[in-house]
C-alpha cells in the first residue's frame, strides 16, 4: 500500500516494484518524470534558474 510520508494518507495500491520505486525516488514527481524521460531516450536539458545560471539534471 502506498502512502504519503508527510500525511500518512493512503494514495493507492501499486505493485511492490512500483511502490518501491516511488519510495526510492523520494515521492518526487520530477524524479519520476526524469526517470521516464531517460527510459524514453529524451535528452536531458539543463534548467535555466537565473540569467546565465543553469541547473543540470540530477
Amino acid at each position: 500500500m502506498d502512502h504519503c510520508h508527510e500525511t500518512g494518507r493512503v494514495r493507492g495500491v501499486p505493485c511492490f516494484n512500483c511502490n518501491s520505486a516511488i519510495g526510492k525516488l523520494g515521492d518526487d514527481p520530477d524524479a519520476v518524470r526524469r526517470g521516464a524521460a531517460y527510459l524514453e531516450g529524451s535528452p536531458w536539458k539543463p534548467t535555466l534558474v537565473a540569467p546565465g545560471v543553469y541547473r543540470l539534471p540530477s
